[in-house]
């Protein structure tokens, strides 16, 4: 009887998935036993084959010579020794096994991955698929019970692979053309079907802020029995209108003309989807989002928690009989499971449905006691412990008071909650720094009566607009997964998702792509946009390059070639008519000179004002400037550009060395950019 040939996609999944299987023989490259070989990849053994692959034309980096477009696209082994050996192993298994079983990780790039190793090595055994939502022993004896046609998950494959080739035609044509067109020498202009319009929004919001002026208004606010009410005609334009309005109501009584108090109820947070938790571990722990997933998915490879590359925060159905299994094996939780093991387990539409689950599930604990993990994974793997228990709890039930007042017809108003019944929130008790939504301060108002009067204490406040907020990588991840509109409703964004940017997966490593080609810089938890980022965006004069919302719409027709409802054919079509299009449109764009970067912070750019050069961050820190008169000389705008890139002039000036004595020497700027005059060389 011949072998079966499973394929994991790391040798840690492989070994449990031999053991579950006992094939117990460790072998070069696999593991042998009970009628089945167990090997592995390494992530991705295979690319696609680069432009110079497919003619010697495209080896070198030419505007006449774009958009370069393969009739057909090829793939290839990655350069590397251990890809090569490890690929031999699995070449030579797939030729000798009878069935080959595919257990890459369940989705998309898990399937792509497999399927350019097979189709390398020419593979024409029968294809089942393995797939599961955790690596628990339970879970990889249920998944080989219920073993999948291959077949099932072409369409996965197929959406898999358009997205790469999409990547490649945009990147690598992109790239090529706005550096051969506008780059400086030794400069790389990188652009990304995803990493532009995520820069875009990001360099939007900073042109907002650093162009925003804050204007002044007023407000009136009063005091009555040591409770503060907010006047209900909002901002005041001048001061003066203010100043009437005080004038009217002071020295007179304040009357109390509605007091409603209305008991209400709060919903338990969703469970956790990747970005979710991306979210909430940058706002709580501040942990980068590449930072979370790297913990999550060792969390998942050490068997705590499910599967974590998801865009769902539902459970399926057939979850709901093992939930309290899992509750009862979270052994450092019982103060919250006891309660709730001791009565029939909640169930409701909100955590478990179907109709809202593709691939996988929401992210929660496989009920696996945690041992041997870092203090920063024991936080994330407490942030989805908690949150996937405080689902089962009942409502939080709260009053929220609402009293309006007046006086001499001026309207106040003023509002006020509190917790009567904390349901799931005693979950949360004892939760550093408390994040969840509602977590404004208790406010417990004294008891009024509708008519009752009194003196009170108004008073006119100066307050000033604020400019927009920097993103956080949290409201960065956040604005992805909704192609940059703002969505604080669970139930709007779970919709949203459709046509956000990026995937779950990759969003984190989109983010760390921008920090390495300083495109972006970190300051605190601001995410501000480098002059390098700010200049690229300006060039781009293409919406496709750099609108979330177009990009969105690409990432849903690649969602419906997984659900089998667009073609390839049709993907390949639209891109590269735009590809094209990009390519004609660049070609013919006016180049203007790049923004010197200020050399002090690194962010700013160098701005002409009345006396010097500055660095346009001025307002918010960064004091640099050079003058334009130097020892008798005016420097021009070339002469400082020089200074900036290279340290110093490019020709000797006629510089007073002293009092009348004139001498043609370098300037440069010295270690602590200071202009200085540099010897002769």
């Amino acid at each position: 009887m011949g072998m079966k040939l499973c394929i994991a996609e790391k040798p840690s999944v492989a070994k449990d998935i031999a053991e579950v299987l006992g094939a117990k023989t460790k072998m070069n490259g696999y593991f042998e036993g009970n009628g089945y070989w167990v090997s592995w990849t390494f992530g991705h053994l295979c690319t696609l084959k680069e432009p110079q692959d497919y003619t010697e034309k495209w080896k070198y980096w030419n505007l006449d010579t774009l958009p370069m477009i393969p009739a057909r696209f090829g793939i290839k082994l990655i350069e590397d020794g251990g890809v090569k050996k490890q690929f031999g192993v699995l070449s030579h298994l797939i030729s000798e096994c009878e069935e080959v079983i595919n257990c890459g990780d369940a989705g998309q790039e898990g399937e792509l991955i497999q399927r350019w190793v097979l189709a390398k090595a020419k593979n024409d055994k029968p294809l089942k698929r393995l797939w599961i939502s955790s690596l628990t022993e339970e879970a990889i004896k249920e998944g080989f019970a219920k073993l999948q046609d291959g077949a099932k998950y072409d369409q996965l494959y197929a959406a898999g692979a358009s997205r790469a080739i999409g990547d490649w035609m945009l990147g690598m044509n992109a790239t090529r053309l706005f550096t051969l067109k506008f780059a400086q020498k030794g400069q790389v202009l990188s652009i990304g079907r995803v990493q532009t319009p995520t820069l875009a929004m990001i360099v939007e919001r900073q042109l907002e802020i650093d162009g925003f002026k804050s204007e002044k208004f007023w407000e009136i606010r009063t005091f009555y029995r040591d409770t503060e009410f907010a006047c209900s005609l909002g901002k005041i334009e001048t001061k003066e209108s203010g100043q009437e309005i005080l004038n009217k109501i002071t020295g007179e009584e304040f009357e109390i003309v509605s007091f409603e108090q209305k008991e209400g109820t709060e919903k338990h947070p969703m469970l956790f989807d990747l970005t979710a938790l991306q979210v909430e571990c940058n706002k709580r722990f501040a942990f980068s989002a590449e930072d979370t997933l790297n913990m999550v998915q060792k969390l998942y490879e050490q068997k705590l928690v499910t599967y974590p590359r998801v865009d769902t925060t539902y459970l399926s159905d057939d979850i709901f009989p093992k939930v309290e299994g899992i509750l009862k094996n979270l052994k450092h939780y019982t103060r919250y499971t006891n309660d709730l093991l001791g009565q029939p387990i909640r169930k409701s539409k909100r955590v478990f449905d179907d109709t809202k689950v593709t691939d996988h599930h929401a992210i929660i604990p496989t009920g696996i006691v945690p041992s041997g993990i870092t203090p920063n994974e024991q936080k994330v793997y407490d942030a989805i412990t908690r949150r996937f228990i405080c689902v089962f709890y009942p409502d939080c039930k709260v009053s929220n008071t609402v009293v309006e007042g007046q006086s001499v017809e001026v309207p106040f108003r003023t509002a006020g909650r509190q917790v009567l019944e904390p349901g799931w929130r005693i979950v949360y008790e004892d939760y550093a720094g408390n994040s969840l939504k509602n977590e404004e301060e208790e406010i417990v108002m004294p008891l009024f009566e509708q008519g009752e009067k009194g003196m009170h204490d108004p008073e006119l406040q100066e307050k000033k607009t604020k400019p927009p907020r920097y993103y956080t990588e949290a409201s960065l991840l956040r604005a992805m997964e909704t192609a940059g509109k703002q969505v604080d409703d669970d139930d709007l964004r779970d919709l949203m998702k459709e046509n956000g940017i990026g995937r779950p997966s990759t969003r984190a490593n989109i983010i760390e792509t921008l920090y390495k080609r300083n495109y972006i810089a970190k300051d605190k938890k601001r995410i501000v946009a480098t002059a390098t980022g700010i200049h690229l965006i300006s060039l781009i004069k293409d919406d496709i390059l750099k609108s979330a919302e177009l990009t969105g719409q690409w990432e849903k027709k690649l969602r419906d070639i997984e659900k089998g409802n667009f073609e390839v054919d049709a993907f390949r079509n639209e891109l590269t008519e735009m590809v094209a299009h990009l390519c004609h449109e660049v070609k013919h764009q006016f180049v203007a000179p790049p923004p010197v970067v200020c050399p002090k912070c690194g962010q700013g750019e160098m701005l002409r004002g009345k006396k010097a050069w500055g660095c346009s961050k001025y307002n918010s820190g960064c004091k640099f400037t050079i003058p334009f008169a130097f020892k008798n000389v005016i420097l021009s705008d070339a002469d400082m550009r020089e200074l900036v890139l290279n340290n110093r002039s490019r020709y000797k000036l006629p510089v007073e060395v002293k009092k009348g004595n004139i001498q043609k020497c370098y300037v440069g700027l010295d270690d602590k950019l200071k202009l200085v005059v540099l010897n002769e060389e």
